[in-house]
């Protein structure tokens, strides 16, 4: 049985996640680190392929989930024919080694339990030896190990570890999952109903620093930010786009690619919404990620990067798992790293000044990055490039491309880099990024359409336009905007929900979730406010029952699709709801937000 998306939730410890369905299995899960190999990968597969449920052993009548207010300590609730069992579950921030735990416990009545921990390493490819160690069982691959820890008994059935154990009403269970290496011992000693408390206090305290005062779906804000927060790699401040892999982008479909590391792409939302939000260290911790990832040559930098901020993510094919619905092939590793996208020096040049806005301390390595890449852009923006969605085809003069180009020497004018400058330097740059707007203005507008196109010489739209205003390109004002908005409005979007493409165009997909967070930010420039209310509810209601956005929404199926959680959807979300706030307080500034 397929799960849909919007039936599982994240629980995560800053370095890894697990994604819990509302049945109480363990369906994704990569060890020790985000773009680790799976040992639970059911989700793109089956049971063959690693799971570990925790449920009532029979027939369950309802099933309810949530997080815990200000949490990403996850409840699951069974209400059966005999009782009612709540599983809580969550990864405590490491002291060591990963550790993920369950905790059982009968509310009402009485529940026969069972937990079925098949673990499959190497993405489901790879049963393990179980052996026992100390008070519980081993599980051992090669290098890495599981150990379970319960004080229920437990056995070997099939490569999987099997616990029953029955439970009246007030009674609980603990089951410890602990990862390390084969050689050590893990796992042992292990207060799961300190941990519990700690996981709740860090949450509840980090989350306190929200100023919620006149915001608009307060819930929904601090919800994005609590996923986005396990989203980032501890160690590093680097934030994955999504925890998972080859969730489709097309029902059945091969657009399934693995997002497992930290794009460029999201550097300066990332930082715009956590200044704004008062995270100011987690915006700090991602901009100094950001400075050592992209350090060498501006002509060397990425588009995307492991958490560690390493270059190879080499693309290759598992043949074993058949994908989540079937849709072929699952990828780890990507491809488009190596791509040549112009808008990421934009984003990058967006995010330290940003960063320079909000008061972050300019490195060294800043400066001298900063000169760097406006020398680069000076000589490489003319370039056809992949573009914001990464297309596999021939390379293309976008517009959402050469606005971002633009926006490097737009930054760098107006911030203290320029002051390093002689007045002749300064004067060429302006008038090359003033020679820059005119170009993309008269190659990228058709005035046939009254639109600009999603690349030179086209005829058709595409969603990044919609970044135009906020990147500070052209206002909402401004006539050949409204003539966007228009075109946007009757090609991509489709009850609230914008497509990144006409689907007559490409293979078909899922709306885009965070365009339309988008969508609305361009509503409230054009002062359409009621619409963009309209929109950014219609987006939050797609949500999971945990309030989880995936990258896209299929809406004949009325399901999620794409990897999930997506950071980009919660960091628009975010956004829009933060634009909505100050159309409130009168803000009609033209200002850039990024």
């Amino acid at each position: 049985m397929t799960v849909p998306l919007e039936d599982y939730a994240m629980i995560g410890d800053g370095e890894t996640v697990a994604l819990v369905s509302k049945h109480g299995s363990v369906d994704w899960l990569c060890l020790p680190r985000f773009d680790s190999p799976a040992c639970c990968a059911a989700l793109l597969g089956d049971d063959r392929h690693g799971f570990w449920s925790l449920a009532p052993d029979g027939e369950v009548l309802e099933t309810r989930q949530g997080y815990r207010p200000d949490t990403m300590v996850l409840d699951t609730e069974f209400r059966c024919e005999g009782g009612t069992l709540v599983v809580t579950d969550f990864m405590p921030v490491r002291d060591g080694r990963p550790l993920l735990i369950r905790i059982a416990q009968v509310v009402k009545g009485r529940v026969e339990l069972v937990s079925r921990a098949a673990f499959r390493f190497d993405y489901g490819n790879m049963p393990p030896w179980i052996v026992p160690e100390g008070k519980g069982l081993a599980m051992h691959v090669g290098p890495d190990k599981l150990a379970l820890h319960t004080e229920a008994p437990m056995s070997v059935e099939n490569d999987a570890v099997v616990s029953r154990i029955t439970l009246l009403e007030g009674e609980s269970c603990d089951f410890v999952l602990a990862y390390g290496r084969s050689n050590e011992i893990v796992g042992d000693g292990i207060d799961a109903e300190a941990a519990l408390r700690e996981a709740e206090r860090e949450g509840r305290d980090w989350i306190a620093r929200l100023a919620t005062d006149g915001l608009a779906y307060p819930e929904a804000v601090r919800r994005s930010l609590l996923t986005l927060k396990t989203l980032i790699h501890r160690p590093t401040g680097g934030l994955v786009a999504a925890p998972t892999t080859s969730l489709p982008e097309q029902p059945g479909g091969t657009m399934n690619w693995d997002y497992r590391y930290c794009w460029l792409r999201d550097a300066a939302f990332t930082l715009d919404a956590f200044v704004e939000c008062g995270f100011v260290d987690e915006a700090l911790n991602w901009r100094d990620w950001i400075l050592r990832a992209v350090a060498g040559a501006p002509e060397k930098m990425q588009i995307m990067y492991r958490v560690d901020g390493s270059r190879r993510l080499d693309e290759a094919e598992l043949s074993w798992l058949p994908g989540y619905r079937f849709a072929k092939p699952v990828r780890v590793g990507n491809a488009a790293a190596g791509q040549l996208q112009l808008d990421v020096w934009g984003e990058l040049m967006s995010a330290l000044h940003i960063a320079e806005r909000a008061g972050m301390e300019r490195t060294t390595q800043g400066r001298h990055l900063e000169h760097a890449v406006v020398d680069h852009v000076a000589k490489v923006w003319t370039q056809p490039d992949q573009g914001l969605w990464e297309s596999r085809g021939e390379p293309r003069h976008y517009v959402y491309s050469k606005a971002m180009a633009w926006v490097v020497l737009d930054r760098f004018l107006n911030g203290r880099g320029a002051r390093e400058l002689t007045s002749e330097r300064r004067s060429e740059l302006a008038g090359l990024r003033d020679r820059m707007h005119a170009t993309i203005c008269a190659e990228g507008f058709d005035a046939g359409l009254n639109s600009f196109t999603s690349f030179y010489g086209g005829s058709e739209v595409d969603a990044s336009l919609l970044l135009l205003p906020k990147i500070g390109f052209l206002p909402m004002s401004d006539g050949r905007m409204a003539g966007t908005l228009r075109a946007i409005e009757a090609q991509l979007v489709e009850g609230g929900f914008v497509r990144r493409h006409r689907m007559e165009a490409l293979v078909p997909e899922g709306a885009f979730l965070a365009c339309s967070f988008w969508l609305a930010e361009c509503l409230l420039g054009a002062g359409r406010r009621a619409d963009a209310v309209k929109t950014i509810e219609a987006v939050m209601a797609v949500a999971g029952r945990t309030g989880l956005l995936s990258e896209e929404y299929d809406t004949r199926s009325r399901r999620l699709t794409g990897n999930h959680p997506q950071a980009l959807s919660h960091l628009a979300l975010i956004q829009a709801v933060l634009a909505l706030k100050r159309f409130d307080d009168g803000e009609r500034g033209d200002d850039a937000d990024l």
